[in-house]
């Protein structure tokens, strides 16, 4: 269980978002040391400097990439709780922030009282996930499927330029956000085409949508 006195550092880029989650930490823990930061080189710059029991981490900001973050914090601060919190279907990603080594996620777009719950649940017993998705990954469980033509079929780095091309980047804007050679971005993109058998961005718009 999560001491009274928790450190918890929120990480996004709206500050809105951070405002609220702030506000609703403190009802829920008046004793919590929280902090923010608004990117990814200032969250690296944090957890080197200082310790955390959690972190709130949005997956879409500036300054570097998530899966940088999350293997930064794990060698740094091992014992650090994880909570992602995005605007992204949790039925496709949850499951991947999971395996990363995320301790929780949940959804932007959540009731007031999820989120209570979510973070209540962070700061008592560390982890957190919903009953909606507690039963998907039961019924996947159950029924190993293989669709090799759906996006589960991407790697996490693939589905992460595929969501950065369908946001309209070129393979030069995607290869400076990634810290990718534009030609190995190239060879993400044919990839995910051809896992997806599709031909252009579009068909791979298209297709993100039935999954969404």
């Amino acid at each position: 269980m999560m001491h009274t006195d928790a450190r918890i550092l929120v990480a996004d880029d709206h500050e809105i978002v951070r405002m609220g989650l702030v506000l609703i930490l403190k009802q829920l823990n008046p004793l919590a040391i929280i902090s923010e930061v608004e990117d990814y080189k200032s969250l690296s710059s944090r957890i080197t400097e200082e310790n955390f029991d959690l972190v709130i981490l949005d997956v879409n900001m500036p300054n570097g990439t998530l899966q940088q973050a999350m293997d930064l914090i794990k060698i740094r601060q091992p014992k650090i709780k994880i909570l992602i919190f995005s605007a992204q279907d949790e039925s496709i990603y949850a499951l991947r922030y999971l395996k990363m080594g995320a301790d929780g996620f949940l959804q932007k777009f959540s009731s007031k009282e999820k989120i209570d719950e979510a973070l209540s649940a962070m700061l008592q017993k560390g982890r957190y996930l919903s009953e909606d998705m507690k039963e998907l990954m039961f019924s996947n469980t159950l029924n190993k499927q293989d669709d090799s033509s759906s996006i589960e079929a991407l790697s996490n780095r693939e589905l992460e330029v595929a969501n950065k091309l369908i946001e309209g980047l070129t393979l030069k804007e995607l290869s400076n956000q990634l810290n990718l050679h534009v030609s190995t971005v190239s060879t993400y993109k044919n990839r995910i085409f051809e896992k997806l058998n599709i031909q252009s961005v579009p068909e791979l718009i298209a297709v993100m949508r039935v999954y969404s």
